[in-house]
């Protein structure tokens, strides 16, 4: 019986042994980063920066991989979809806080292992500079005076900044339809329409409207975000100027497959938080003027329910949730 317990323990110490010499090992060969949009976008330029800190300190190779299409569904889905083995990590975004609002998908954030959140880009509200709104106040009473006279644009019906606009209007008592949302394929499209005329409002992001900013073209009446911008730090907050809490913002952070072990995503999330806390990334994100936020896996976890939660009242509000 001696012997049987012995050799009992002797697995059980092995296998403790053996445990705790793969965490030490983690990793031993390349990791694959899925990247959910197209090369050349900022999810990408964010992602390849992150990579290239991490290999840098995992002492391995991280290989950006861009899987696109389904408006996003595509590559979410492979992050999801992947061995929980450490191997295959992705920059997720806001759209999967969105996308199974509309039917596009059964994922959720909690179909992931949460490792970091380390971007935030919260939407503003931009207007023509020659506008004659000189705050926000100014702008939502105009629009609650006069249901229909205004048109906005910066991405797809159902997208980030659609979402964004129809929220405020929703807090502020106003109909989320008092507005008429043009369909573009972006920022860029959608501020460009709005210097020409064909629309009034465009609720991007900061960064994203920074050169019309700069260039005297366009002006930022608030910004959705507690905190004043760092880009933009004279840009009153929504908060300050309506009493509003109203905020919205795209996001991106760091996940891997549900189920992936403590210890392999308690190491990546201190490669991430390394990479975070860089030079290199900090400098990187302040050139773009891309938002940098932190949150561990816990908190990461919490703003993810919080982003879904949002989402789902706003889009069963403009009616485009199924």
């Amino acid at each position: 019986m001696r012997g049987f317990k012995a050799f009992v323990t002797g697995l059980v110490a092995g296998a403790a042994l053996l445990a705790a010499a793969g965490a030490q090992a983690y990793p031993d060969r390349p990791i694959t980063m899925i990247v959910p949009w197209g090369a050349g976008g900022g999810t990408d330029a964010t992602a390849r920066i992150i990579a290239s800190l991490l290999e840098k300190d995992l002492k391995q190779p991280v290989n950006v991989v861009n899987r696109t299409g389904g408006s996003g569904v595509v590559g979410h889905a492979a992050i999801a979809q992947a061995p929980a083995d450490g191997y295959t990590i992705g920059l997720i975004t806001v759209e999967i806080a969105m996308m199974h609002w509309q039917g596009l998908t059964e994922l959720t954030p909690s179909s992931y292992t949460p490792i970091a959140l380390v971007n935030a880009d919260p939407a503003g509200v931009q207007v023509p500079a020659d506008a004659p709104y000189k705050s926000v106040k100014e702008l939502l009473a105009a629009v609650k005076a006069s249901p229909g006279k205004f048109k906005a644009s910066g991405t797809g019906q159902g997208g980030i900044w659609h979402l964004a606009l129809a929220g405020l209007l929703r807090d502020q008592g106003i109909d989320p339809s008092s507005v008429g949302w043009v369909p573009s394929n972006g920022a860029a499209p959608g501020l460009q329409d709005m210097i020409a005329g064909g629309v009034q409002i465009a609720p991007v992001s900061l960064p994203e409207a920074r050169a019309l900013i700069e260039a005297g073209k366009v002006k930022s009446l608030a910004i959705m975000d507690p905190k004043p911008s760092a880009l933009f730090p004279k840009v009153p907050t929504l908060k300050s100027e309506t009493g509003s809490d109203w905020t919205m913002a795209a996001w991106r952070g760091i996940a891997a497959p549900k189920g992936l072990p403590k210890d392999v995503a308690d190491k990546l999330t201190a490669a991430v938080k390394k990479v975070y806390d860089s030079k290199d990334y900090q400098d990187f994100m302040a050139q773009r003027g891309f938002g940098i936020v932190w949150a561990g896996p816990e908190d990461y976890a919490k703003f993810m329910a919080k982003s879904d939660a949002d989402m789902g009242t706003i889009m069963k509000a403009v009616g485009i949730a199924k």
